[in-house]
């Protein structure tokens, strides 16, 4: 894939891609409730599998479930601070109710209907994070509200049959940081088959890539930047109690 493809094909979308950064300081103007069921209106026209639309959105401006909710995300005072939080759900409860309707049920659900639920909720976010950004808003991705997703089921007050896949901080920004690298095209987008050598062979240029970019802001980091990270985020294995609470939930990943 040639580098000069984008200064070809440009679009507004593109622009915004290109440029994305994640914010976590917002300055005080108010995100109004028109921009958000604006930007929420548009995300709902993402793909859903099969028309289910298996998803759910919270939007949280109330200070205490913010401040509860960053205690849960490992203490992130931008959730907190955050004008709005969006929490985006997989709920299967419609399709319940539809199968209950016909003499059905969903008590022995499996992976796939998990599955599907939750890439549903995962487009919508993105679509709504898209959208936003064409306002102006900028935001940040909130997986940490899976450190504990039956502790977030009670504060979100969420159903049996629903848990919150992430969440998404929004506002009007205050900072732009500088953009953080990603890894070489040739490490991600293969032809015709898998190249597992061209994945492997570009990650050492990445850890130096990235620890360039920490070094330059003042982060602390190793030579290995991105493979130390990794190392250190998955050994021990991550939320390794996750299965269980999304069976509390009503999702059976088996």
């Amino acid at each position: 894939m040639p580098d000069s493809v984008n200064e070809t094909y440009s679009s507004e979308t593109i622009r915004l891609l290109e440029n994305r950064v994640s914010i976590r300081k917002y300055s005080d103007e108010p995100v109004s409730e028109e921009i958000i069921e604006a930007v929420l209106r548009a995300a709902f026209r993402a793909p859903t599998s099969s028309n289910i639309q298996s998803y759910t959105v919270i939007v949280v401006r109330d200070p205490e479930i913010k401040q509860k909710l960053s205690v849960v995300t490992g203490n992130q005072k931008h959730v907190a601070e955050t004008p709005v939080f969006l929490a985006f759900c997989a709920d299967m409860t419609r399709i319940d109710y539809a199968l209950m309707k016909h003499q059905h049920n969903l008590n022995d659900n499996n992976m796939e209907t998990g599955l599907v639920s939750s890439i549903d909720a995962s487009l919508v976010g993105m679509s709504a994070y898209l959208t936003a950004e064409s306002l102006g808003l900028r935001g940040l991705m909130i997986g940490a509200v899976r450190n504990n997703a039956v502790a977030t089921a009670e504060i979100l007050d969420l159903p049996h049959r629903v848990y919150c896949v992430f969440g998404m901080c929004l506002g009007w920004p205050a900072e732009q940081p500088p953009q953080k690298p990603r890894m070489d095209i040739g490490a991600t987008v293969h032809y015709e088959k898998y190249d597992k050598d061209a994945t492997i062979a570009s990650l050492d240029d990445y850890d130096r890539a990235l620890a360039a970019h920490y070094e330059s802001i003042g982060k602390p980091t190793t030579p290995d930047s991105w493979t130390h990270d990794m190392d250190k985020k998955f050994h021990p294995p991550l939320r390794d109690k996750l299965r269980e609470e999304l069976k509390t939930q009503g999702f059976d990943f088996r």
